[in-house]
């Protein structure tokens, strides 16, 4: 870890050396979540972003000098990164923005941004010389590691609620993971997995939630978004968020760029939250965080008891940044109409950061001029059950030509 100094408590300050091991701040308990602290005037002065450019074709590797690995340490042989940024300028209009993109994580290699996460995580199991990684999740978290695991040779032990979509479980299964169904929410479910890695010694910990590492590899989305639009960054970046990982990762990433002087400028955050799953939004507008629901079709952000929270407020208040909140019928109804002006397929968690750009833009707080890049997190392929809600059922015709005219939308008929 060339450039990492120590790790440090979001909570109470403390610093830590950066064991390959550490978990939470041990005088703070679990809610000590420790960040990882890198030397930035060293990098400043010893990396440039010319070269990061060339060496884009590592994927999220290319990233090294920013994350928290050894130049020459272990890499499973997954590659995730260099995902397309789709510029979407008939969403643009329909939404009412200036200039729109999609960070589309649908194309990661097992269609999700949590793909990123998972690198981290085998590499430092690897690193440690782990034999199996364990980590409870909602379903992309779960699908990225045990496939990340697969390809590098290593066992995966996986904890979901019984609320995770068919097709991320059929991932896991696919993946040879074994895979434990909790019948109970995603709290139940990280309780679980965190009690079964202290009893399991030899197993790593990729619980994203209270592993600092892990937030590092989902900033790679952000720095890549400021390298694909030739480091000059949006206005406003929008995210969905579950736990705070992925927002907290992304928002630093700009901070980050613009610290070491690669962007001239960071964009503000929005952050997303559904309705029925909003403990990150309340603590962002409230004086004091408490535990939500996890009443929502957008399993990816349906956590009712979130570990990053504190990264995830404070990051996007040092953006400038803030929240917008969502109903189900709102994710449904941008996930078809993200799909029918963009072609990308987007998951109900990533519908929902569209929505959210939509209302921000109804209440004024995005601009009609403004620059906007929203973060699709994974493919709606992973809940096609969700995919039929949103997009309606085919038209079923018995085999007659004469049906399929009857049924023909006149928009359609010469």
């Amino acid at each position: 870890m060339q450039y990492v100094k120590h790790l440090e408590c979001v909570l109470c300050g403390k610093t830590y050396p950066a064991s390959p091991t550490a978990t939470t701040c041990p005088a703070c308990g679990p809610t000590g979540i420790l960040d990882v602290v890198f030397d930035y005037d060293a990098i400043a002065r010893h990396e440039d972003r010319e070269t990061v450019a060339v060496r884009s074709g590592q994927g999220l590797w290319c990233w090294a000098p920013l994350l928290p690995v050894a130049p020459d340490g272990p890499r499973g042989p997954l590659l995730p990164g260099n995902t397309p940024l789709v510029a979407a300028p008939r969403l643009a209009e329909a939404l009412g923005v200036g200039q729109l993109w999609l960070k589309d994580e649908g194309r990661a290699p097992t269609a999700s941004l949590k793909d990123r996460a998972s690198a981290i995580g085998v590499a430092k199991a690897m690193e440690v010389g782990a034999k199996v990684v364990a980590t409870a999740s909602t379903g992309n978290a779960a699908s990225s590691l045990a496939g990340a695991c697969a390809a590098a040779g290593l066992r995966s032990v996986i904890f979901v609620p019984q609320t995770a979509a068919e097709g991320k479980v059929a991932q896991l299964l696919i993946f040879g993971a074994t895979v434990f169904q909790v019948q109970g929410s995603y709290a139940d479910a990280f309780a679980l997995a965190t009690a079964a890695i202290a009893e399991q010694k030899g197993w790593y910990n990729r619980l994203s939630g209270i592993n600092p590492y892990l937030v590092e590899g989902k900033k790679t989305c952000g720095l890549e978004v400021a390298l694909d639009l030739g480091w000059q960054v949006p206005d406003w970046v929008v995210v969905s968020v579950g736990d705070g990982c992925t927002v907290a990762g992304i928002a630093r990433a700009f901070i980050e760029l613009a610290r070491i002087g690669w962007t001239d400028r960071v964009p503000r955050i929005l952050g997303v939250q559904a309705e029925g799953s909003r403990a990150v939004a309340d603590a962002f507008f409230g004086s004091r965080y408490a535990p939500g629901g996890e009443e929502t079709i957008a399993d990816g952000i349906a956590v009712g008891e979130p570990r990053n929270w504190v990264k995830a407020v404070t990051r996007i208040k040092a953006t400038g940044g803030t929240f917008t909140l969502v109903t189900d019928n709102e994710i449904r109804e941008a996930m078809g109409l993200t799909g029918r002006l963009t072609g990308v397929f987007a998951e109900p968690a990533a519908g929902a950061a569209v929505a959210g750009l939509q209302k921000a833009v109804v209440q004024g707080i995005i601009g009609k001029s403004d620059s906007v890049a929203v973060v699709v997190s994974g493919s709606g392929l992973k809940d096609v059950r969700r995919a039929i809600e949103a997009a309606g059922a085919p038209i079923r015709v018995q085999p007659s030509m004469a049906e399929v005219w009857k049924a023909l939308p006149a928009d359609m008929r010469e």
